[in-house]
Order: C-alpha cells, then sequence, then structure tokens
C-alpha cells in the first residue's frame, strides 16, 4: 500500500506538467570506480528525457533501459531439471521529479527480468521508490531506497542495509530495495545518518530449473527468524560519515535482523534458513596517498549464538596514462572467522584484480579478479568487460568460475556453475 501512494503521487505529478514540458538531451562520460555494471554506461548515454515547467518549477526525468542476457554454462548441470543455456530480458526504468527547488524529489528506479526457463528467476523488484524533503543541512526520506556503505573491491562487510539479489547471481551490488525512514543531517564535522527499517526482505534462491543453486530448493517456507515478529522486526541503524582531506572515514551500528542467514539441517533432505537478531557495528576507510588508494572495511557482530569479527584490508594503486589508459592492480584480503559458514566462501582469502579503462570514445572498461583461498587452495575467479556502441547501446560480456572447491565450501554445492555471459542493452 505504502509502494502504491508513493507511485500514485508521482504519476500524478507528472500529468500535471505533461502538457508543458519539454525534452532535451545531453551527453555525458563518467567512469564509477567500483564494479563495472551498468553505472558505467548510464551516464555515457543520453542523459534523460528532462522536461520542466517554468510555471510551476517541476523538473522530471525519465531514463532506463533494456537488456537482453545470454548465459551459458560450460559444464553439466550437477542437479534434475537445469540448463546449459539461458536467455533472459531485463528491463529497468528511472523516473525522478523534483520540485520546490530541488528541495522535495520523488525517485524510483525498477527491476524486471524475464528468465526463459527459471520462475524464480523471473522476478521484480521496486529498487527505489522515495519522497524526500531537503531542510538546510536535513534530509528526510521516506519509501525503499538503495544505501551503499564501504570501498573495498572483493567484499563488503560493512554494507547492510540492503539484501543481496541472489536472483541476479554474485555480483555483490545487486541490491533489493530496503524501505524504511531515512534522516540525514549535514554539520560541517561529517554526516549522520538514521534509518529506521519496519520490514525485513529474505535472501531468494534460483527455482528448480535454475542454476547457481544447492540441491535443496531453499524458499520461505523453511525460514526460521529469532524475532517473534520475524521480518516486521524493526531494524534501526545510524552511521557517521566525514571526508578529512585525502581521508574517508565511516563508523556504523546496526540492531535487527541479519541479512545474511545460517542454513541449520531440518533432516536429511530439508534445511532451513535461520536469521538472527544482530548488533553489528562497523568501519569503513579509505586513504589517499598519490596514485594509491588504501582500504579497510571491518565489522564486530553479536547475537545471541556468537560473536563475529571480520575484516577486509589492502589498496588499489593505478598507474594513469599508460597509451592513454588507466591500469589499477588491486589486492586485498579477507579474514572472517565465521569459517564455513560465510555462504561466500571468504573466510581466509586473497583478492587479485586488475582494472583497465581505455579512456576511449566508447567508455571500453574491464575488470577481472580471483580469490585464493590462503589454506584450502578454493579458487574463485571472474572477468567483466563492457563497450559502449554509438550512443545508447552497450554490449557486456561476464564470466564466472571456480577451481579446486573445499567439499567444505558452500560454494562446492554450486562448482559447475561457473558461466559465460554476453548482454547488450539500449539506454533511452
Amino acid at each position: 500500500m505504502f509502494f502504491n501512494k508513493l507511485g500514485l503521487v508521482a504519476i500524478l505529478l507528472l500529468a500535471m506538467s505533461s502538457n508543458i514540458f519539454a525534452q532535451d538531451t545531453d551527453e555525458e562520460i563518467i567512469i564509477e570506480e567500483d564494479l563495472i555494471e551498468e553505472e558505467i554506461l548510464e551516464e555515457n548515454e543520453p542523459t534523460p528525457v528532462e522536461e520542466v515547467s517554468a510555471s510551476k518549477k517541476i523538473t522530471t526525468e525519465i531514463s532506463g533501459n533494456i537488456r537482453g542476457d545470454y548465459r551459458f554454462y560450460p559444464d553439466d548441470a550437477l542437479y534434475p531439471n537445469q540448463e546449459q543455456e539461458y536467455f533472459s530480458a531485463i528491463f529497468n526504468p528511472e523516473f525522478y521529479i523534483s520540485w520546490d527547488k530541488g528541495n522535495q524529489l520523488i525517485q524510483f528506479k525498477g527491476f524486471a527480468r524475464l528468465n526463459q526457463y527459471d520462475n524464480k528467476q523471473s522476478h521484480w523488484d521496486i529498487r527505489e521508490l522515495y519522497y524526500q524533503k531537503v531542510f538546510k543541512k536535513w534530509e528526510f526520506s521516506l519509501g525503499a531506497k538503495q544505501l551503499y556503505w564501504g570501498f573495498t573491491e572483493s567484499n563488503h562487510l560493512a554494507n547492510i542495509i540492503n539484501q543481496d539479489d541472489v536472483l541476479e547471481g554474485s555480483d555483490i551490488k545487486n541490491k533489493l530495495g530496503q524501505p524504511m525512514a531515512h534522516l540525514s543531517f549535514s554539520p560541517k564535522w561529517g554526516i549522520i545518518d538514521l534509518m529506521v527499517m519496519p520490514y525485513f526482505r529474505t535472501l531468494q534462491f534460483p527455482g528448480i530449473r535454475g542454476r547457481g543453486r544447492p540441491p535443496f530448493i531453499l524458499d520461505n517456507n523453511n525460514t526460521v527468524y529469532e524475532s517473534e515478529m520475524e521480518e516486521y522486526n524493526p531494524d534501526l541503524a545510524i552511521r557517521w560519515s566525514h571526508s578529512i582531506k585525502s581521508v574517508d572515514l565511516g563508523i556504523s551500528h546496526f540492531y535487527g535482523t541479519s541479512r545474511l542467514p545460517f542454513i541449520a539441517p531440518i533432516d536429511s533432505t530439508n534445511f532451513s534458513l535461520v536469521y538472527e537478531l544482530i548488533n553489528q557495528t562497523g568501519l569503513e576507510l579509505q586513504a589517499t596517498t598519490g596514485s594509491m588508494l588504501w582500504k579497510l572495511e571491518a565489522i564486530y557482530r553479536i547475537s545471541e549464538r556468537k560473536t563475529i569479527k571480520a575484516t577486509t584490508i589492502g589498496g588499489e594503486y593505478t598507474f594513469s596514462n599508460v597509451f592513454k589508459s588507466d591500469i589499477g592492480i588491486l589486492v586485498e584480503y579477507t579474514y572472517d572467522d565465521r569459517g564455513n559458514e560465510s555462504i561466500n566462501g571468504l573466510d581466509d582469502d586473497f583478492f587479485f584484480g586488475l582494472r583497465l579503462a581505455l579512456n576511449d570514445k566508447q567508455s571500453t572498461a574491464f575488470l577481472g579478479g580471483f580469490n585464493l583461498d590462503r589454506k584450502k587452495g578454493t579458487l574463485t575467479y571472474f572477468a567483466e568487460a563492457n563497450r559502449r556502441l554509438g550512443d545508447s547501446w552497450k554490449i557486456s560480456v561476464k564470466t564466472l568460475g571456480f577451481e579446486n572447491i573445499d567439499n567444505t565450501d558452500f560454494i562446492y554445492l554450486l562448482r559447475n556453475d561457473g558461466f559465460i555471459e554476453v548482454s547488450l542493452a539500449k539506454y533511452f
């Protein structure tokens, strides 16, 4: 009902201004420093339809993309009913409207995927749909939002607000929209964010015909909550962040339902996902010294069952203007005392990566790397490359693979699910 009301407000405001809007299209080029996903192209495409009413001072922007994916799994499926080739169609619409000199706005980002075989992977989500009001140094938002915390590349320990969209694969930037009330205060000594989240969203795994799942089906029927209020237990979070010269710092605390469950056996063939109540304190740090970025994320988590400590530390060195290109070398190390309980398998792992930006008109970019378990020798690797075609198209290639997987790791159950994916997107 909350999403419906916000959507209705957005539609009414758009209708009021539709007769006096004028279209304007520009081009911008921005290369994001995070994982190479759709952000790298979005601002290389023509800017969204921008319409302004001089009398009512309303600005709207409509943008998004339509994408086709082809994914091929070289290895035979481990479990029945799985395929080796999958086609998908994806739609990412975006809408923005502001008024009151930009002090009030409504932001919407949607997502929908239609998968060729798996009904669970055919899904939709409201990534963002919120109203925001600015009062000088204060900002108040109400609705579904996505918030990203942290600086490291291989693991985002402190980034706890939004649930992972596991149906979209292993990319840690794919997040579900989180309903919240968000208050932000910006004094001279930093930014204070306070969030109240009334509803929790569980992990969703592929269905029986999907790849990237364990042999047992994990669904909401076997979900266990520590809180008697289950998914309606209120979550609270507070964060202070600040930039001091070449240092970016963030300190946060979260109380509520853990976004990552642990898997508990029910019997020999059935398992449940158990979501605990936790207190988690997080630290994010990034420091720049010349061409070097030093990065740190650490958490300290307390629950009734156990106390967890985890750290990711490392850096990225960039060689600039090498044949007009930028080359970044990344090295990180993760220690997580959850051990084999960690679903992503990062408990004592080194990460080595390479980032390349050609700085050409087509915004050609590449990011690749691998995680190596220090003791077990487990190796997971990935590579992503994309290039703009003309003014509004982008082609992307992605691969993910596993080698020497230890049979005590959760990802051992996914060991044949390495893939190669080709995507073609049209932006508007």
